[in-house]
């Protein structure tokens, strides 16, 4: 055969191989756009509000009873509870995702959707610090991840001005001790944020000192006679329907305590109750009644 012939076919070869190329590198392309998740489930409220922020709400077709903000969230067919979703309800609506936590939502339950072959991711966030990666790892999961990095990078940058301020208010406040804080969830029975709790993160952050970090869970029971003790200088009651009213009682029996003397109690939002964009609101909140120390 001549050089010449021999060229010809290498040069076929080569053109073959370039368009098997661009039909491979298409291929790729076609299956990373139909992989972004059209038909999303969330089984939490800090997520639902996280995608909602991300501006993935169209795509949300379920949500957990619990979900209830923003409000389009309450137009969402529901799914069941955080420790009891069901399964049919989850699997009737054909999700191509499904979003979990970590603490929230059975193990089990994840389990049985990953047999299904469901796609199933779980955040497994916990603490303020770890929200911006949280929303990192939602953003990529639902092809957000700018929305979901611009979001991510302010709350870094708000941490961050939280820290020094924080340690600006600690040299403030410093020895014999911090500002003695104390967040009631509910006021009979008496319910009170407790170590691991976002608010108990909140509150150290911002340099005050959480009378019921000594205890053995994240939402004790306390007792009136503790908080005799501890003597709080500002105490924080998450608002709720009639929590005026029901509180009234229990202030009455602490009129002792210098935050009820000195009218240091504040009914505050649910911001710190979930781990999602408003977590920052709420330590704005705690920070600016905190400043009238």
């Amino acid at each position: 055969m001549s050089i010449s012939g021999l060229g010809k076919k290498k040069s076929a070869r080569l053109v073959t191989f370039f368009f098997l190329a661009i039909t491979v590198f298409g291929s790729l392309f076609s299956v990373s756009s139909a992989e972004t998740p059209q038909r999303i489930i969330s089984l939490a409220p800090n997520i639902t509000e996280i995608l909602f922020a991300l501006g993935a709400e169209a795509r949300v077709v379920g949500v957990s009873s619990f979900c209830d903000y923003p409000e389009g969230a309450r137009q969402k067919p529901r799914v069941g509870g955080l420790s009891n979703p069901s399964l049919e309800a989850v699997v009737s609506l054909k999700p191509d995702m499904v979003f979990l936590t970590k603490d929230g939502n059975p193990k089990a339950f994840e389990e049985r959707l990953r047999a299904m072959k469901i796609n199933t991711v779980v955040l497994t966030a916990r603490k303020i610090s770890d929200l911006p990666d949280g929303i990192r790892k939602v953003g990529a999961a639902v092809g957000a991840a700018e929305k979901a990095e611009r979001l991510a990078t302010d709350i870094e940058r708000r941490l961050r001005e939280y820290d020094e301020r924080g340690k600006k208010f600690r040299v403030l406040h410093k020895a014999p001790k911090k500002p003695k804080a104390l967040f009631i969830i509910w006021p009979e029975p008496l319910i009170v944020a407790g170590p691991g709790t976002t608010t108990h993160e909140a509150l150290t952050i911002l340099g005050a000192e959480n009378i019921a970090a000594g205890t053995s869970a994240a939402y004790p029971k306390y007792s009136i006679e503790e908080i005799l003790r501890q003597s709080p200088d500002i105490i924080f009651i998450g608002k709720g329907n009639g929590m005026d009213k029901v509180a009234d009682g229990l202030l009455r029996r602490l009129k002792s305590v210098p935050a009820v003397k000195n009218k240091k109690v504040f009914y505050v939002s649910d911001y710190l109750y979930r781990l999602g964009p408003r977590t920052i609101q709420g330590v704005d909140e705690l920070e600016r009644l905190l400043s009238s120390l």
